[in-house]
């Protein structure tokens, strides 16, 4: 498939107004996507589980205007409240997708989003919000063409959603995505996230994330920064390897519960993320003092019981501790006595593996 293939057409019915409402997932990178190249496209392939309670419920109400406008027409709420600091990024994604999404300028929208998660502190935000209001105007589109299909309403909608947040489009399906074009991986591409198209072991099918909330602050570094300084980067290639190559490995990792070689491979990609934060120019850190204790606790902890867990982290100081359902009481429990006391106030999620964007409701006039 090529952009075009994404270019609305036409519509076939006159819609005056309406509401359309989504809720669509965060998503935690297991290969890291960390780099990028013009109009979003991904330095590296990366894969991700697909996460179920971090999530954004968006809901979008449209009017047609008596006039099609220069500009777009939107208001915007965050969690009830106008947020001026979004109206920027909404307008931004809003230029890079109104080729495909022409009806854009035909309406007035007004656009109130919520999150169950603390924005901003190093759980992928952006990949929810964004998911969910692609999702939205992917809804918004299918009644001004109702013929559009299942497949082709997904495809797009991941393909929006990556405009708007590259790791966006791996919110939109669950529950294992990958998303950039890998020579190895049938159907990948650069465009949108994909259903992971391989074997994959039923250990790997109910997994567990409990987020442990380190801090909740605005990170000193926008990962839009980060991202940019991968450009000139003195070990960019070798990291860009890294991922294809960690993908490579995962394949039979996933086909055979291999959960030593899933740990090893999701804690170096974890590690060479924040490697090449800290030896990019200029340089930086978003790990924090308690980030590095809970990582040398959980190893501590994973060498004397022999269980499974494992950490990863995005963005941001806040650990992800991933470990298979079948282990939850045990490894929740060392959660709660040691863990615990690293985090802001003993602030945590408890998470597990889900399904993607989903509608939650309906309305229309």
């Amino acid at each position: 498939m090529t952009d075009n293939d994404f270019v609305a057409k036409a519509g076939t019915v006159d819609v005056v107004e309406g509401e359309v409402s989504w809720k669509a997932p965060s998503n935690i990178a297991l290969v890291k996507y960390w780099g990028k190249k013009p109009e979003q496209i991904p330095a590296n392939p990366s894969i991700s589980f697909t996460l179920n309670n971090c999530a954004t419920t968006t809901t979008v109400k449209f009017s047609k205007l008596e006039n099609k406008k220069e500009d777009f027409s939107f208001d915007f709420f965050f969690e009830g409240e106008p947020k001026p600091d979004f109206i920027a990024k909404i307008h931004t994604f809003f230029e890079r997708i109104v080729g495909y999404c022409p009806f854009l300028k035909a309406y007035h929208f007004e656009i109130r989003t919520a999150n169950t998660f603390p924005h901003s502190s190093g759980i992928a935000s952006s990949a929810s919000g964004m998911a969910a209001l692609a999702s939205c105007l992917m809804d918004i589109e299918s009644k001004l063409n109702p013929g559009i299909e299942e497949d082709h309403f997904y495809k797009k909608a991941s393909f929006l959603a990556r405009l708007g947040s590259g790791s966006a489009c791996r919110s939109i399906k669950g529950n294992l995505v990958q998303w950039g074009s890998h020579e190895n991986i049938s159907g990948s591409t650069d465009l949108f996230g994909i259903s992971y198209p391989y074997k994959v072991h039923p250990v790997f099918e109910d997994y567990q994330d409990t987020i442990l909330l380190v801090h909740q602050g605005q990170k000193k570094v926008s990962s839009t920064v980060g991202h940019g300084l991968m450009k000139d980067h003195l070990y960019a290639s070798q990291r860009f390897n890294q991922a294809k190559e960690n993908l490579n490995k995962l394949k039979e990792v996933f086909e055979e519960g291999d959960l030593k070689g899933f740990i090893e491979i999701v804690e170096s990609e974890a590690l060479s993320l924040h490697a090449m934060m800290m030896t990019s120019l200029p340089y930086f850190m978003l790990m924090k003092p308690n980030t590095l204790e809970i990582i040398e606790a959980l190893w501590a902890f994973r060498e004397k019981s022999g269980l499974h867990l494992c950490f990863t982290l995005d963005a941001g100081a806040n650990v992800h501790v991933l470990y298979p359902s079948r282990e939850k009481e045990e490894v929740y429990q060392f959660i709660k006595e040691t863990l615990l006391a690293y985090c802001e106030n003993g602030k945590h999620i408890c998470d597990q593996l889900g399904n993607g964007a989903v509608r939650i409701n309906k309305t229309e006039h």
